[in-house]
């Protein structure tokens, strides 16, 4: 695509959203079409209503004029768009939905009357502009002169500025605002609150600061879910054990399990009514408490949901050890034990950080299980969600509190950075490796089977509870006769003239599946670009694109949903109570695993590839449709999956961002625990588990799992 093309597509776009599309409103904006909110700008310039936005027609035409007449006018291109964009949030910003909201421009605007958010002819403006910004880049020499090139870096660099710096930048802003103005004296106060740092713990009976709650358990989760998962692992890989469908599927239910069913079944069990608090009681005579509710209940929560995720990032990096190092330290004389520890766990240690470092984040993340069992245990995704959603609505103080907990992620990065150091850990090369991987010692084989197999025990009555759950009567009470009650209070259906869904669950499913339906491939198509432009382009900003890129992972989702809902809660662009902001949150806040996958595959992809193809005479649009996306196939469908059952699972981020005409399913699942209705939620739960089901095993059964060519151990006689 020649940069000339690119400008000419953009100024018909451009056309497009100045003449046809709704200026304002981004849900039900053709309503009214072509008159009120829904009008077009142009409509809107010439009965003087937005007479303010002219220039952007004359932005406009200073760029057709080049562009229309074939010449080399780049600079002039690019800067009419990159205008375009600042006029058009300027103003959004200037004007709002209560009129001026800059008194210094009332001279310059006079009496400008109140404006609505951007629709979707603003935001056919925008993306036109930000083309015409790449395709001036582009005629100028920049990106090697490929156009393509230009509007993916420039495209992706804005998007990842809009939904993910922006966002950010706003609740770090909002920390330090208070009656409207800023006052760095209250950001101060906020983060140095009692309620943050107090230890009053340490001397009475009062709780400590949320800060070192939530520290206390971040720290447990990563290294109980850590232990447990190398326990597993090494038993999978090292142990011989013969039991690994059991240990594929104890992998496999939590990805498909929202986050706080679990607390569901421990409250099923553990509650001061649950099944083995009334056994106790009954047959030792041991009095009922709520020791689950606290600290207990919340860490055994997270480490269950956590240990999977550990065993399968430990598994895979025990198999990837070569062999022959192992062998040759056995060759020198050394003892089992030796070998294991001179030479497998120190191969270890980075997927050891990966697992220490992805259990402490997705602890700090986690509001589910706090929600349900954390009882006066407080932590601070839940003290962020009670500033924004209680009696007091205090976005301020949320937002410093988010700030403390996104001090607290970004320090777990610092510090596994640190540990890793610049340490070399690379085994696996070129050279074939058919060596037998070492077995593991007697001793350690032992005490791995001693954690994992009551651990393997445990886990099944915890799941066994959710798949049951929903089909009795009332299984927090042992009333364990069948029914279908449950199930028919969500999803009954009824049969007239066509299906009826009368159930209460229907409509929070629905929007479910279609919000990840969208959101999902929106997520893997811009991952594996951004990894394509990463892993294979060299251009100015590549470094600070893949921070961009990376930065939503070390987010909390409890921060990102307040920041967007900063972010996006007044013009220019307001997005509060749609579908839309679902959407975008998910995609963004997903972006990260796309990215990583497709630059892991990408690694596997030789560059001559791309240099045959270009040598062929084909463009980078060519060899991406051609020769890449066809080998990214496997990387492709994986993000796919991750997309999709994260955006039917997650709860975090968007419980601040549902509304009543969009709502979700793991929030009407929150919604049904708060109100006491257990059994509907565990039903629902089972109902999400099942569809989850389906959609990985579907996608395992397209993509098949990779096999690694190796020498099988010898069989000892009587073994």
């Amino acid at each position: 695509m020649s940069a000339l093309t690119l400008g000419r597509v953009a100024l018909a776009a451009a056309l497009l959203g100045l003449l046809a599309a709704p200026w304002h409103g981004l849900e039900g904006g053709f309503g009214a079409w072509p008159g009120g909110d829904a009008a077009p700008l142009a409509v809107l310039l010439l009965d003087g209503s937005r007479w303010w936005l002219w220039p952007v027609v004359a932005l406009l035409a200073l760029a057709a004029a080049p562009l229309l007449a074939g010449r080399a006018a780049g600079g002039m291109v690019a800067g009419a768009g990159l205008a375009i964009v600042a006029l058009v949030f300027l103003q959004g910003q200037a004007v709002g939905m209560r009129g001026l909201a800059w008194p210094a421009l009332a001279p310059l605007l006079g009496g400008a009357g109140p404006q609505a958010a951007l629709g979707w002819g603003g935001a056919m403006l925008l993306g036109a502009a930000v083309a015409l910004v790449a395709a001036g880049l582009a005629q100028r020499g920049r990106f090697g002169g490929d156009a393509f090139i230009a509007l993916l870096v420039i495209g992706c660099g804005a998007l990842l500025l809009l939904f993910v710096f922006l966002p950010l930048a706003t609740i770090l802003s909002a920390a330090a605002v208070e009656d409207g103005r800023f006052a760095p004296g209250a950001l101060a106060t906020r983060l140095a609150a009692p309620e943050a740092w107090s230890l009053a713990c340490l001397a009475s009976h009062q709780g400590c600061g949320v800060v070192w709650n939530t520290l206390l358990l971040a720290v447990l989760t990563a290294v109980l879910s850590t232990l447990i998962g190398l326990a597993f692992a090494l038993l999978a890989a090292r142990g011989g054990v013969r039991a690994q469908p059991a240990f594929r599927a104890m992998t496999l239910l939590p990805l498909i399990t929202p986050p706080f069913v679990v607390s569901l079944a421990l409250i099923v069990l553990f509650g001061r009514t649950g099944l083995v608090t009334t056994a106790l009681w009954e047959w030792f005579d041991i009095p009922r408490s709520r020791w689950i509710y606290g600290l207990p209940g919340v860490l055994l929560a997270q480490v269950l949901s956590q240990a999977p995720i550990s065993f399968v990032l430990l598994e895979g990096a025990v198999r990837a050890i070569g062999p022959s190092l192992e062998e040759a330290a056995s060759t020198m004389g050394a003892r089992r034990f030796t070998v294991f520890r001179t030479v497998t766990w120190p191969l270890l240690r980075p997927a050891i950080a990966a697992c220490l470092l992805l259990g402490f984040v997705e602890s700090l993340a986690d509001f589910g299980n706090p929600l349900v069992l954390g009882g006066d245990f407080d932590v601070l995704s839940t003290r962020i969600f009670f500033a924004i959603a209680g009696a007091r609505h205090e976005p301020g103080r949320a937002a410093a509190l988010a700030l403390l907990l996104l001090a607290l992620t970004l320090g777990a990065f610092f510090l596994q950075t640190l540990w890793l150091g610049r340490r070399r850990y690379t085994t696996v090369t070129g050279k074939g490796d058919s060596g037998v991987p070492s077995p593991l010692p007697r001793g350690l084989k032992f005490a791995c089977g001693a954690v994992a197999w009551p651990w393997m025990i445990f886990t099944a009555a915890v799941y066994g509870i959710i798949l049951v759950g929903g089909f009795v009567h009332d299984i927090g009470r042992g009333d364990m006769s069948f029914t279908w009650r449950h199930i028919l209070t969500g999803f009954e259906v009824e049969w007239q003239s066509g299906p009826e869904f009368r159930g209460s669950a229907w409509d929070s499913l629905f929007t479910t599946i279609e919000v990840a339906a969208i959101s999902a491939p929106l997520t893997a198509g811009l991952g594996i670009l951004l990894a394509w432009l990463i892993a294979r382009q060299s251009f100015p900003g590549r470094g600070a694109l893949e921070f961009m890129a990376m930065l939503s992972f070390a987010i909390p989702g409890t921060v990102v949903g307040v920041s967007y809902i900063m972010a996006f809660n007044e013009p220019p662009i307001e997005l509060t109570g749609t579908a839309t902001i679902l959407i975008l949150c998910f995609v963004f806040r997903n972006l990260p695993v796309g990215v990583r996958g497709g630059i892991a595959a990408l690694a596997q992809i030789d560059r001559s590839l791309d240099e045959a193809s270009a040598t062929m005479g084909a463009g980078a649009l060519q060899t991406l449709r051609h020769v890449i996306l066809p080998l990214l196939r496997p990387a492709i469908v994986a993000s796919l999956a991750y997309a999709f059952v994260h955006a039917m699972t997650a709860v975090s981020a968007v419980i601040f961002l549902v509304s009543a005409r969009h709502n979700l399913a793991t929030v009407y699942i929150v919604g049904r625990v708060e109100a006491g209705e257990m059994a509907l939620a565990i039903a629902y739960s089972t109902v999400l588990i099942a569809v989850m089901l389906a959609v990985v095993l579907g996608i395992e059964r397209v993509v098949g799992r990779a096999q690694i060519g190796r020498r099988a151990a010898p069989v000892r006689a009587g073994a």
